[in-house]
């Protein structure tokens, strides 16, 4: 009998078929990708960072909601229970997700796209949708309460990395490709706006943007996009009396500090006070009624207050890994599809930590977006967890 006989029956097919017996052939028929078992340093590098913000987001969350929590519900946890049940959900969606061929997710693109569209649509409606501050961004189902502009962002990501990496599309042919993105795009943004939610926006414009142009769209016309893009953004500033206000103040916080001033100054104040090591955990003063929003929108503050110079570096340090990770992995997918869905997904968590985290500092002004992983809301954790855990996915199928 032969050594080739000897061989168990799974190499002998293998070896008939020209690959290794511990690869696996992906689906669209490119060639062997990683076994599902390995993880490669890059898939652990970002999964450390991920997981390392998200536990952070439970034990800051505890710290800067508790005064709040005592204020609506006689019990400094309630808060914070809730927010331990949409960590554990969006860990659960995150390794499910991890665990399933991301190119699966293709046919999803389309009626993701026209769901999110309906959802959009249904918050503006009487009864349907809930306005909390002036703004109407949540649906309620009995006591639970969601926002669609988070569910939006993943499906728009899913939409334009579908229609940018088919192969029956040239990227030249700006009829299949940029104007059908551009144009749900759009319809994303009006619906957006009419919320209003300016802060979601321009992640969404930042990440669509950042898909085109690593697919190859001719810079001719993104260059025009961005100024359409610019100018639009200042005609809608200029154009409302609220948000030029807000722009106002947001040059100058003195002119309005009981006002619109008075949350940055608070934040400033709050990071100030923290120096370099903190005045320790849970001891923070700003998160007892002085900076409003403190457990969500201004959660960096509180950390910076507690944790110091040393704490607010660590988070940001762990974004820009995401960042840098989430793009290698994109250069590195084994696909067009996984290009672009990994770099969508970066850019998009990336640029909204950089807008909270502007909005915290006074960089930018106050534009009302959630900080990933760390601020408190059940909705922006569970869809970013999921779409993470695609990012996570890709990578670990990485080249």
């Amino acid at each position: 009998m032969t050594a080739t006989e000897n061989r168990p029956r799974r190499q002998q097919k293998a070896a008939a078929r020209g690959r290794h017996p511990a690869s696996r052939t992906a689906p669209d028929g490119r060639g062997p990708r990683r076994p599902v078992g390995r993880r490669p340093p890059l898939f652990l590098i970002l999964f450390l960072a991920i997981t390392a913000l998200v536990l952070l987001g439970v034990v800051m969350t505890l710290s800067a909601s508790a005064v709040v929590s005592i204020n609506t519900s006689d019990s400094a946890w309630s808060l914070f229970r809730r927010q331990l049940m949409w960590t554990a959900l969006g860990g659960v969606v995150m390794l499910m997700v991890m665990r399933i061929d991301y190119r699966r997710l293709r046919v999803l693109a389309t009626p993701a796209v026209i769901g999110s569209l309906v959802l959009l649509m249904l918050v503006l409606l009487p009864g349907f949708g809930v306005n909390v501050n002036g703004a109407t961004r949540w649906i309620r189902l009995g006591p639970f309460s969601f926002q669609p502009s988070e569910i939006a962002k993943l499906a728009l990501v899913l939409f334009a990395a579908d229609i940018l990496s088919r192969p029956s599309r040239d990227i030249e042919d700006t009829a299949t490709t940029l104007r059908p993105v551009v144009a749900v795009t759009g319809v994303f943004i009006v619906l957006l706006m009419l919320q209003p939610h300016l802060g979601n926006s321009i992640v969404v414009a930042v990440a669509v943007g950042s898909m085109l142009f690593l697919a190859g769209t001719p810079l001719l016309h993104l260059g025009g996009l961005s100024v359409l893009s610019a100018v639009g953004m200042i005609a809608v500033i200029a154009g409302t009396p609220w948000r030029r206000h807000r722009w106002n103040v947001f040059m100058d916080p003195w002119r309005d500090p009981a006002g619109l001033g008075y949350q940055p100054l608070q934040s400033l104040h709050a990071i100030t006070v923290g120096g370099l090591t903190g005045v320790g955990l849970g001891a923070s003063k700003a998160k007892w009624g002085f900076l409003p929003f403190a457990h969500s929108d201004f959660i960096f503050a509180i950390i910076a207050e507690e944790l110091g110079l040393l704490g607010a570096g660590a988070v940001v340090v762990l974004f820009l890994v995401i960042g840098f990770g989430g793009v290698v992995a994109a250069l590195r997918a084994p696909d067009r599809f996984g290009m672009l869905l990994a770099l969508g997904i970066t850019m998009w968590v990336v640029s909204q930590a950089f807008l909270n985290i502007g909005s915290v500092t006074k960089v930018v002004p106050v534009v009302g977006v959630t900080l990933p992983f760390l601020s408190f809301g059940g909705t922006s954790l569970v869809v970013t967890m999921a779409a993470v855990g695609v990012l996570l996915n890709v990578a670990r199928q990485g080249r």
